[in-house]
């Protein structure tokens, strides 16, 4: 996949949905789905939705609602779907799941892909959500040592580690302080490059860079997402090592990842919303966490920026891409 295609695949409205399309879809009689930031990310949840023998238009209909990932119109975007009213709002991220919960206490919620929803107070229990909300958490913050050690396997020397991170994303916030804990714990020293908007993502580069890292890391926070291309093109100019939450970035020219598929989440959330379309309360339905985790290393990459990957490494990565 070529890196301008990621604008795409994370950022852009799904090609095969156009908005045409979505306006012509009768809501007549038929459930509503609501959705937060369409992008073709969404593509595996619309398709788990067709294996459970929904067709939008026909027995389902799929409100969409933007908000660009803006904090400020994310809560706008939720409450909209929630005067129509729909059945249910779908969710990915914290900033978007705490937008639909500020809307609604009634309408069920499901979440894609929350670092830690307990921490976050969208449930109290993953077991027995309690509330309106429930959905899948991709554990990021618990893996965040594993990703380091692997830099560290990576990088001679390695010193210092740059995190780019969204503080308006709860999530984000659990994944510093993971960092802050696993960081020291390694000898490593840690460089916090915060982004709020797009406008931040120039002026934090250059600070961090100030700091001189060895290493970056960073999230799947939705406006990290948006200018993930940006992000790769400044890793590899400035041949910095960068470890990512998802294999997504990588394929499109990043350097490695460890973690969780999103793919896989946003097809699971199907299968939270048939659940609740059919009686089931969002409450009854345990948060679910992912058993499998993969690492995926993008030799091209790590050659572009002349770092040499320890074979031992590529030999238990689950995907190299060459």
């Amino acid at each position: 996949m070529k890196r301008r295609e990621f604008i795409t695949l994370l950022g852009g409205a799904a090609a095969t949905w156009p908005l045409a399309a979505r306006a012509q879809q009768s809501t007549v009689g038929i459930p509503r789905i609501g959705i937060i930031d369409d992008s073709s990310a969404w593509d595996e949840f619309r398709q788990g939705l067709r294996e459970l023998g929904y067709v939008p238009g026909r027995n389902v209909a799929l409100e969409y609602r933007s908000a660009e990932a803006k904090v400020d119109r994310l809560y706008q975007a939720a409450l909209e779907l929630a005067a129509l009213p729909v059945n249910v709002i779908v969710t990915y991220g914290s900033p978007a799941t705490r937008a639909a919960q500020q809307a609604t206490t009634t309408i069920p919620i499901v979440m894609i892909g929350i670092g830690d929803p307990v921490r976050a107070g969208f449930v109290t229990d993953l077991s027995r959500p309690n509330q309106n909300i429930t959905g899948n958490s991709i554990l990021g913050p618990d893996l965040i040592g594993k990703r380091l050690e692997i830099l560290k396997e990576c990088v001679p020397g390695l010193a210092r580690v740059a995190f780019l991170w969204n503080p308006d994303n709860d999530s984000n916030l659990a994944f510093l302080e993971e960092l802050i804990i696993a960081v020291p714990a390694l000898g490593l020293q840690l460089i916090s490059a915060p982004v709020r908007t797009s406008n931040d993502f120039e002026g934090t580069f250059a600070a961090m860079m100030r700091r001189q890292p060895g290493a970056f890391v960073t999230t799947n926070d939705a406006l990290i997402l948006r200018h993930m291309v940006q992000i790769i093109e400044f890793m590899t100019l400035n041949r910095l090592p960068a470890m990512y939450q998802t294999k997504e970035p990588v394929v499109a020219g990043g350097l490695m990842s460890y973690g969780a598929t999103v793919s896989d989440l946003f097809k699971r959330a199907a299968w939270y919303v048939h659940r609740i379309l059919i009686g089931a309360k969002p409450a009854e339905l345990p948060v679910e966490q992912p058993t499998k985790f993969e690492l995926t290393v993008n030799l091209k990459s790590a050659k572009s920026i002349g770092l040499a990957i320890p074979p031992m490494l590529l030999a238990i990565a689950d995907e190299v891409i060459e």
